[in-house]
């Protein structure tokens, strides 16, 4: 089937892509680390598999054979009712394999108001509102709807096509991702449906978090003046910009990111101290908790990260004992977030660049994503992956959206890709 008749399909079919990935929106998937209630949503795509002919198959990450003993594995995860989703369109033979991945849980909707439901699904003009809509149930929508197509067209790929939806990707978790690889889904290749914004994503940025836990002295005696939480805070966020420059002038730069003003940011998440309420009594906070995040580049390692926040981190503390008089705890909630690159000499951007060509007559802008993401589990077992989504907005904060003609082009060069990758059985008349 030719480049003109795979691109009038997706066109054709334009409402019933939006109408899937409403569905999937409208089925809440909220991952609540060390929980999450992705099952829903799993035998949503689970019962959209079978019809088309494609045994779909449910399996808890955690019921894999060896999956805790893999470097990778992140402990303290509950999947009980979590299961990953993996169903295979067998190839004539002859061809490549293809695994189309995506992961389907979401961040929570969140204690912040949104002025449209988070679970509702509304359209709105060329935008679909909704937790998830653009991270990243657009990418499931596009993969699944790839298989609908092949499916509809009676496409004969050469190559096996793998689907896979899994859990327990946000808050750092990635076994989900892990378990398919340790279980043996692997394939020649694989596209991960993040949301690129149209761009080509052969590399993503890694990450750190750390929780700190600032104290007052409570030895029932009087602290040193200035050695309140409220002080220490102080003095940390007016420290925190030299090691921002710090990280900016010693982290090795990757081409993919050069684009950016700051390849490396450090950002603080939040700031706790009280619930903030009359039903709580007014008094001096003696206990803040910070979270700190920074992202670093492909290639950077978890022993010289950290390394390099401790010697700042000491030189801050031994700048100012007096203040500091109960040390601060440093803790981290979430695994290491290493970022990943493909081989500048690999073929899959370019040959996924051509396919974009062939769908939108444009070439795809080829930069790195800025956040991190479970792409950095597919090099591990020698599997080349890139991301590739639609645009939108609003990830992981109130009114998220995906733009809807912007999934229809993603969705359409996917298709596109996965009959070139893949290989098509020519049709004898």
């Amino acid at each position: 089937m030719d480049a003109l008749q795979l691109s009038a399909y997706v066109a054709s079919r334009r409402d019933h892509l939006v109408s899937l990935l409403a569905d999937l929106v409208r089925t809440p998937s909220e991952n609540r680390a060390p929980r999450g209630a992705e099952l829903a949503c799993q035998q949503l795509l689970a019962n959209r598999l079978a019809r088309i002919g494609c045994p779909p198959h449910l399996y808890e990450p955690d019921s894999i054979p060896g999956l805790p003993a893999h470097p990778l594995y992140w402990p303290g995860r509950d999947y009980r009712q979590r299961p990953n989703l993996v169903a295979t369109l067998p190839g004539a033979g002859g061809g490549r394999s293809l695994l189309l991945s995506g992961h389907i849980d979401t961040a929570p909707a969140g204690s912040l108001p949104w002025s449209r439901p988070p679970f509702g699904a509304t359209v709105e003009g060329i935008r679909l509102y909704g937790r998830g809509a653009w991270d990243m149930k657009a990418g499931v929508a596009a993969n699944l709807f790839v298989l609908e197509a092949i499916h509809e067209l009676g496409i004969r790929l050469r190559g096996d096509l793998l689907f896979e939806s899994v859990v327990d990707e946000e808050f750092g978790g990635v076994n989900g991702t892990l378990a398919g690889r340790v279980a043996g889904y692997r394939a020649d290749a694989a596209i991960v449906g993040e949301p690129s914004g149209l761009r080509l994503c052969p590399a993503h940025r890694g990450g750190r978090t750390v929780h700190l836990t600032f104290t007052a002295p409570n030895d029932g005696v009087l602290a040193p003046a200035g050695a309140g939480v409220i002080d220490q805070l102080r003095v940390f966020l007016n420290e925190l910009p030299a090691f921002a420059v710090l990280r900016r002038r010693t982290a090795p730069l990757h081409p993919l990111f050069a684009h950016l003003a700051d390849p490396v940011p450090v950002t603080v998440g939040r700031i706790h101290t009280a619930a903030w309420s009359t039903d709580e009594p007014p008094n001096v906070p003696p206990v803040c908790r910070l979270e700190l995040f920074w992202q670093t580049m492909p290639g950077e390692t978890v022993a010289a990260v950290d390394e390099q926040f401790a010697a700042w981190w000491g030189g801050v503390l031994d700048r100012h004992r007096e203040l500091f008089v109960v040390p601060p705890t440093v803790h981290h909630p979430i695994r290491w977030l290493p970022g990943a690159a493909l081989a500048p000499d690999a073929p899959l951007p370019g040959e996924f660049a051509a396919a974009v060509r062939a769908a939108t007559g444009r070439a795809p802008a080829v930069q790195g994503i800025e956040g991190p993401c479970d792409l950095f589990v597919f090099p591990a077992f020698g599997i080349p992956a890139l991301l590739w989504g639609p645009s939108g907005g609003n990830a992981h904060m109130p009114d998220e959206y995906v733009e809807i003609d912007s999934l229809v082009t993603a969705t359409t060069a996917l298709l596109h890709f996965v009959c070139s990758w893949c290989g098509q059985v020519e049709e004898v008349n």
